[in-house]
């Protein structure tokens, strides 16, 4: 028996020290995840006499980036060779491989949490399964390392065409007809880089990464003559090789036209509908001049991460830095080549078919601001099934503002709201700081929208995409209590006593008049005491009344509208505590409500949540005598009524004993 554990134990060992000792071949054979890369290293003469006599690093994609590549696998082995041993920490900025013309494989690390990723070109190398290290029969070192992405080199277009080897910029830009890049043509930015004598921008040695617009976004027809020596600047990065997948998103990056008089920067985004992400460039033009517009260009990126010698180059729907269309036209603009990939394609398809003439008006604007929701907010709002074409209208009226407002208008401004096409509502902001980060987020009708991308320019405005249609809600009246930073206090002061959780209820139908938290500090102000206790938690019950006072729980919800028609002098409305008595007006548009003398602004009317509705209110419904206590502030006071009865009970019971 003890020999036959002996002998086991011995087989393992040796196989363990044998799969110790595999060649970078063998690992590569043995790994049937890697099928499909040995497949092509067998059947290169080239790919296995380097194996053989010669170091060698090995970038192996894996057979699922094999399955989601459709190009010419020709040659395609020795573009993810390199003719030395490189482990990822020998890894330099760039690496040559063994196609012919030793074009050049970029290097990119991105700082991480717990340690950087690394890319090779556009594809992110799985660095648990990478850095195998092993020598040869021929005692030569080898590396394999394991991406996620086939590598894709520049290939002449066919066999009848002149044979590129690794081009620069400049050779891909004059002999795009030759190379291999789908049916895109860059014939005139070409020209425009020619007319400008702007090549040698194109012919710079580093890393730079190039931007180059295709032939179909040259019109309108004036557009070319838009194309000058900044504006072509401003198209290329310095410095800088950019991989979509490897460069982090919304980073600006300065271009060549970021000078002393110019500030002009360049960034990735992204947008997803849910099924498919589209890539896009921004060009965002800080500083301008009067021949080159402040704002912001967004390009589709069409095809992407073209390596060549002195970089990377990106082909781009449209040329960047160049305002040349009204708001009505970039929406037109982004049904990309006439397909369902433009960033805003549903909204745009939503206007058309049912906004009326919402488009028209949109036209006869000459300041505009649209605040328009991305493909995905269009898709997770449901409208279709909700909402009928009247009701359409209002809410696409709500996401336009008749003033040109840029985000550093309303941050400079300190503008917390402002009215819009729909009657009778006004959006309101608030700016989130973050470090250096500055977020907008916007509220209309209920609904609490981040501004995903602000300040694309067009000639008569600007467009701000958001994450949500705003006045279609989806939070009920505690998750918007919640969410909401104006509302913080009431939340806070409702989390006592378990308040919030009956604003839940998705079978009542709420009205609920809000403090908003600079309500909380004028309360601050005039009853100190009083507003010191309610933020104790053994002043729970007097809270649970206050909060009650404010609370309608009714068959429906009432807007302003309806309460204003509803009052001849002043309407009692059935609170939980017992009833609410108000007068209510209006006044420039604004709505106000009086309470115990005092007439009260709405600063937020109307705010729509799935089960209520929430009026942001200017002043807490609050008397200093609502928190009175006794030594024991967690019982409540006896009501001044039953005191009288319980006083002559006892009279009576007194009067009865002595008998």
């Amino acid at each position: 028996m003890w020999q036959w554990y002996g002998a086991v134990v011995l087989v393992l060992v040796l196989v363990t020290a044998t799969a110790r000792n595999q060649t970078v071949e063998q690992k590569i054979r043995d790994d049937p995840d890697l099928s499909e890369f040995y497949s092509l290293l067998e059947n290169s003469a080239v790919a296995n006499s380097t194996l053989q006599f010669r170091q060698v690093t090995l970038f192996a994609p894996t057979n699922l980036a094999f399955q989601k590549y459709t190009g010419s696998k020709e040659d395609l082995i020795l573009y993810h060779m390199t003719n030395l041993a490189k482990p990822l920490d020998k890894l330099e900025s760039k690496v040559l491989s063994e196609l012919e013309g030793n074009p050049p494989i970029w290097v990119t690390r991105v700082k991480g949490h717990h340690r950087d990723d690394i890319y090779v070109n556009n594809a992110r190398v799985l660095q648990d399964r990478s850095n195998y290290v092993q020598t040869n029969h021929h005692n030569k070192q080898q590396v394999l390392h394991v991406i996620d992405q086939v590598l894709v080199p520049m290939r002449s277009a066919n066999e009848d065409t002149p044979q590129i080897y690794n081009p620069d910029a400049f050779q891909f830009l004059n002999q795009s007809e030759n190379l291999d890049f789908e049916d895109h043509r860059v014939r005139s930015f070409r020209q425009r880089v020619n007319q400008n004598n702007k090549g040698n921008v194109f012919l710079a040695e580093g890393k730079h990464t190039f931007f180059i617009p295709v032939d179909e976004g040259f019109k309108p027809t004036p557009r070319p003559e838009k194309i000058d020596q900044k504006v072509i600047d401003g198209h290329v990065v310095p410095n800088h090789v950019l991989f979509t997948d490897a460069t982090p998103k919304d980073h600006d990056y300065e271009t060549l036209a970021f000078t002393d008089n110019m500030r002009v920067t360049i960034s990735f985004t992204t947008q997803t509908d849910g099924k498919k992400t589209s890539y896009y460039v921004k060009s965002n033009t800080k500083v301008g001049d009067p021949n080159h517009t402040e704002g912001v260009v967004l390009a589709e990126i069409v095809k992407a991460n073209i390596p060549v010698r002195n970089g990377v180059v990106h082909l781009i729907h449209r040329p960047l830095m160049v305002v040349d269309t009204t708001v009505k036209q970039f929406l037109e603009s982004t049904r990309i080549f006439d397909q369902e990939d433009g960033p805003l394609y549903r909204f745009y398809n939503k206007i058309r078919d049912e906004g009326g003439d919402f488009m028209q008006e949109i036209t006869k604007m000459k300041d505009v601001t649209l605040f328009a929701p991305s493909n995905m907010a269009w898709a997770a709002a449901n409208i279709d099934k909700l909402y009928n074409r009247e009701k359409l209208r209002d809410i696409l009226n709500l996401h336009l503002v008749r003033e040109r407002l840029s985000i550093e208008t309303i941050v400079e401004q300190n503008m917390n709201q402002v009215p819009t096409a729909a009657e009778r509502k006004k959006l309101y902001f608030n700016v989130i700081n973050n470090g250096f980060n500055t977020t907008l987020t916007v509220e209309g009708g209920g609904v609490n929208a981040t501004v995903l991308q602000p300040n694309i320019a067009a000639t008569n405005g600007f467009v701000h995409i958001i994450d949500r249609v705003l006045g279609v809600p989806y939070t009920n009246v505690k998750e918007k209590l919640e969410s909401d930073p104006m509302l913080n206090n009431t939340f806070h002061l409702g989390q006592q006593d378990n308040f919030n959780e009956e604003l839940g209820d998705k079978t009542k139908r709420f009205t609920y008049f809000v403090p908003r938290d600079y309500a909380w500090k004028k309360a601050e102000i005039h009853f100190p005491s009083a507003h010191k206790k309610l933020f104790m938690k053994e002043y729970s019950y007097h809270v649970r009344q206050i909060l009650e006072r404010h609370l309608v729980v009714a068959e429906r919800a009432f807007t302003m509208a309806d309460l204003k028609q509803l009052a001849n002098d002043t309407i009692v409305l059935p609170t939980v505590r017992d009833h609410l008595k108000l007068r209510i007006k209006e006044s420039e548009k604004s709505y106000f409500v009086e309470w115990q003398g005092e007439w009260i602004h709405v600063f937020r009317p109307d705010v729509e949540c799935t089960n209520g509705i929430i009026h942001v209110i200017d002043s807490v419904f609050l008397k200093e005598s609502d928190v009175r206590v006794t030594s024991n502030p967690s019982v409540p006071l006896i009501a001044p009524h039953l005191t009288i009865v319980l006083s002559v009970a006892m009279l009576f019971s007194v009067k009865w004993l002595l008998l």
